[in-house]
């Protein structure tokens, strides 16, 4: 094995992992020591493990706003069809649009999904025609709009666990 590929192999993740990042998905806000007391295992070891799965980037923390209580008026969702000779550009610009929270490059009829929160009609107008519109390498868009929530879940657990 090289030096380069002894650097960069990450930690699989262990039974004790998958169970703190459980915890932690169904309450972010769980102290360390209340993690441990559930686990059984001791305060340093939850902490140690917590800075390994952060900084190896297997979870983050992060505070999941309402968005609507939060005074955006609007939800939804754009594909966009792009000509992929240009999709590093497309990719590039659009990652500036602060109204997108999510932008992920797709397989199928459309090669980008992303998922964007705005204040009002106007601003959704603004973002559609006035920059995504003005991106070179964008073909063609395909707006929705969420209408109503019907599930939000970030308890999925990890693929490591036993079933």
């Amino acid at each position: 094995m090289s030096k380069n590929t002894a650097k960069t192999k990450v930690k699989k993740l262990d039974k004790l992992d998958c169970q703190i990042v459980n915890l932690l998905q169904k309450d972010g806000r769980l102290s360390n020591t209340s993690i441990a007391k559930e686990l059984g295992i001791a305060e340093a070891t939850v902490r140690t493990r917590l800075k390994r799965l952060i900084n190896e980037k297997y979870i983050k923390i992060v505070a999941v706003g309402d968005p609507h209580k939060l005074g955006f008026s609007i939800t939804g969702n754009i594909k966009i069809r792009i000509d992929t000779k240009k999709k590093d550009n497309v990719v590039q610009e659009l990652s500036k649009l602060k109204e997108a929270v999510y932008i992920n490059l797709m397989t199928g009829s459309m090669d980008v999904d992303i998922d964007f929160i705005v204040r009002s009609l106007d601003q959704l107008n603004d973002l559609i025609y006035n920059h995504i519109s003005k991106i070179d390498g964008i073909i063609n868009t395909e707006t929705s709009l969420i209408m109503k929530q019907v599930k939000e879940n970030y308890a999925w657990g990890t693929a490591y666990d036993e079933d």
